[in-house]
């Protein structure tokens, strides 16, 4: 296919599949200014699709960067009003949002103070937006547009047209009916999600090397897979490409220890986190080490006080379309749906039983992580393997040299 058709393609994907965008509504997408070209086939594909309007939302990393280096330190992690009411907007108007990543200067903000770096996220903005996805008040979809300084990043080189191939690949752009494939995947990650409802598992241990880490399941957190649901109904596929299926753990439940199996790539921070392991004790992350972002990991951390405890697990096996392509792709959208993943922070409420309605202070009663950070890395892989732990101590196998054994 030509550059052009490839575009619209994903743009269809994304408006159809990713947000299942709905006649007369509205949709935000929100990127870079270097995503531009995406932002407006995205829009073309909106309009056909019914859009009753589209809104670009651009930010620029050199802006953020001359923010970090010069702004008063109260300012860092400020959310300006006028993003706030744009997210108030969003939820009031049943709004769509597609949310482009993918990062064109992935060394922007290396010479600068990592502790300033890690605290310049919009804290409101991210607590907001949270508890939108919580209490399904938006359909939203990631995507991710391939660019120069992101090939540099995967392969050490600008060669965009090698990155278009294997996100082509991942997200199944390459497919004769790349919705109807998409239907089919969700479809098989749902019955992964049903069978391991049906058994119930208590815990989780993912044992590999350097890792032995036990992740406590409350009895209230079911799994799920692709496909979430807004309060009016409106199904949607959150991440483009997705080949997890994910729960909530208790908080309160995560021992040992445990080494993330590839880089953590952090756009928020402009960082690349490099050998991450960490060791949990009372579900608590007590100890941080990585070979390079280690200081804004620990900044992170810092932000609350649910940040150093876990708020998802979730498990990839080598059948994974992401995996497939051999590559690392440095954006943590593609990478985490390559091999199992955790993530600190905050919980899904939308996985539990009961939850609708709860403050955070009953969510957390009840196992779910409450905090303004969630972030995901890889903790899978051929070496890794992940057991289910029964309420008698027995073990079943889940994932074994990256083969998915349950079902």
């Amino acid at each position: 296919m030509t550059p052009d058709e490839r575009l619209r393609r994903y743009a269809d994907l994304a408006v159809r599949v990713g947000v299942n965008l709905q006649e007369g509504q509205e949709l935000i997408v929100s990127g870079v200014v270097e995503h531009a070209p995406l932002v407006a086939a995205i829009a073309e594909s909106a309009y056909a699709a019914g859009a009753s309007y589209v809104h670009a939302d651009y930010g620029d990393k050199r802006v953020k960067r001359a923010m970090i280096a010069g702004a008063p330190e109260d300012r860092l992690g400020w959310t300006p009003p006028q993003a706030i009411r744009l997210l108030e907007h969003e939820a009031e108007a049943r709004a769509a949002e597609i949310h482009i990543v993918g990062d064109p200067l992935p060394d922007l903000f290396d010479d600068l103070d990592p502790t300033r770096v890690g605290k310049s996220r919009m804290l409101k903005a991210s607590e907001m937006r949270l508890s939108q996805i919580n209490d399904g008040s938006i359909s939203w979809c990631i995507i991710a547009y391939p660019n120069e300084g992101w090939a540099t990043s995967a392969f050490g080189e600008p060669d965009v047209e090698r990155l278009w191939d294997a996100v082509g690949h991942a997200v199944r752009l390459h497919e004769d009916d790349p919705v109807a494939a998409w239907k089919e995947h969700v479809d098989r990650l749902t019955r992964r999600a049903e069978a391991l409802n049906r058994h119930g598992f208590k815990a989780l241990r993912f044992r590999g090397p350097g890792t032995d880490l036990r992740i406590g399941l409350t009895g209230r957190s079911f799994w799920r897979a692709a496909t979430f649901e807004t309060k009016w109904g409106q199904r949607h596929v959150p991440n483009l490409p997705t080949e997890e299926v994910f729960t909530t753990p208790d908080w309160r439940l995560t021992e040992g220890h445990v080494r993330s199996t590839r880089p953590l790539h952090l756009p928020a921070y402009g960082v690349t986190v490099s050998d991450l392991e960490m060791t949990f004790a009372g579900g608590r992350i007590v100890e941080v080490n990585a070979s390079s972002g280690a200081d804004v990991v620990r900044t992170e951390l810092e932000t609350d006080e649910g940040a150093p405890f876990l708020g998802e697990v979730a498990l990839v096996d080598g059948s994974s379309a992401v995996g497939q392509t051999g590559v690392t792709f440095a954006e943590t959208l593609f990478d985490e749906n390559a091999t199992c993943h955790i993530a600190y922070g905050a919980g899904f409420a939308m996985v539990m039983e009961g939850a609708a309605g709860l403050s955070p202070e009953e969510l957390k009663e009840i196992g779910c992580n409450d905090s303004r950070v969630h972030t995901d890395f890889m903790v899978g892989g051929p070496e890794v393997e992940v057991v289910g732990l029964t309420e008698d101590g027995g073990e079943t196998v889940i994932i074994e040299n990256d083969v998915w054994r349950f079902s």
